[in-house]
């Protein structure tokens, strides 16, 4: 399949690194600042501010994360994309705001296929169906038998207008053929608090956000939304095993740094960020938050988003989502 076999490509790339010398001056000279286009608290966020100070010890310099939201994450993405190019400032992106939104939105940002040149995946991020407790459901089934009975009368929440929430949301609408109202927020963090109050029905959040409320018990996790479970939860089913055959959506984070950054600095971030990743400790962590390492090459990562790009823009056209 081919999802699977772009897997294997990262799985695949465990070759060292060339790290040829850099030329002008030795990098990092200065703080570099790992720009996250979403609130804190979101699962790039988690990420990184757990890389940062692994890739300050590395590198000797400051990491700095910053959040810059808004527009599904294209306000923080087009910043880097015309930022600097100097080795300072990379962006933490997923597949919300580096894929699904600038096809949803046409013109919003640069082309990221161009103005970005891939650094490395970090991590692959399940999503999470899930649920507020005032529904009363334990269950897909449950939920399912909810939402038919009132049409139109439950909402779900997202990180923004495009993103793989929200698209995920309206997959499984389609796919379970129920009616549900899309409330876009500002990044996962807040959309889970609206949720953990009751403003909104359920979410497709990412597994790192929605887990501690989850083992919490301020909310319900009814099922994660790839096509296998999670190695951290394997008693939560996938969506297509509780009920709705079919469906099945991915999320992930990785890093990129704009297009016109010295490739020596490129590969040699994307050597320290393979370092971090590989780090017995590292990865312990990234489990307990409910995802997966996966360091790559910057080659493969410029591959993977351009199959990306492939992937979701019949998806998107089929259920004529765009920019509100």
């Amino acid at each position: 399949m081919k999802r699977a076999t772009r897997r294997g490509l990262f799985a695949a790339s465990g070759a060292v690194l060339a790290m040829p010398a850099l030329a002008q001056r030795a990098w990092p000279d200065r703080p570099v600042t790992l720009l996250v286009p979403y609130a804190a608290g979101g699962s790039n966020d988690v990420v990184a501010r757990l890389l940062a100070p692994k890739l300050q010890a590395i590198l000797g310099q400051s990491f700095v994360v910053e959040n810059r939201t808004g527009a599904g994450g294209s306000i923080g993405t087009a910043a880097v994309a015309r930022g600097a190019t100097d080795g300072t400032l990379f962006l933490v992106s997923s597949a919300s705001n580096h894929v699904m939104y600038p096809i949803v939105s046409p013109g919003s940002i640069p082309d990221p296929r161009e103005a970005f040149a891939g650094v490395s995946m970090l991590v692959d991020v399940p999503l999470a169906l899930t649920v507020a407790n005032r529904l009363g459901v334990s269950d897909l089934n449950g939920l399912l038998a909810l939402l038919k009975r009132e049409p139109g009368k439950h909402s779900f929440a997202s990180s923004g207008v495009g993103g793989s929430q929200h698209l995920a949301g309206e997959l499984f609408a389609m796919k379970a053929g129920v009616e549900i109202v899309h409330v876009p927020y500002r990044g996962g963090g807040p959309a889970l608090n609206d949720l953990v109050a009751g403003q909104v029905s359920l979410a497709f959040l990412n597994l790192p956000t929605a887990l501690p409320q989850g083992e919490a018990g301020t909310v319900k996790i009814l099922a994660v939304a790839g096509e296998r479970r999670s190695a951290l939860k394997p008693d939560i089913p996938t969506v297509a095993e509780a009920g709705v055959p079919g469906f099945g959506v991915r999320s992930w984070t990785a890093l990129f740094a704009p297009r016109a950054t010295p490739p020596e600095i490129v590969t040699r971030m994307s050597a320290a960020v393979r370092e971090c990743l590989t780090d017995p400790a590292t990865k312990a962590r990234l489990a307990e938050l409910g995802t997966e390492a996966e360091p790559s090459a910057p080659a493969e990562l410029d591959r993977f988003v351009r199959e990306e790009f492939d992937l979701w823009t019949p998806v998107i056209r089929a259920a004529k989502v765009t920019a509100q």
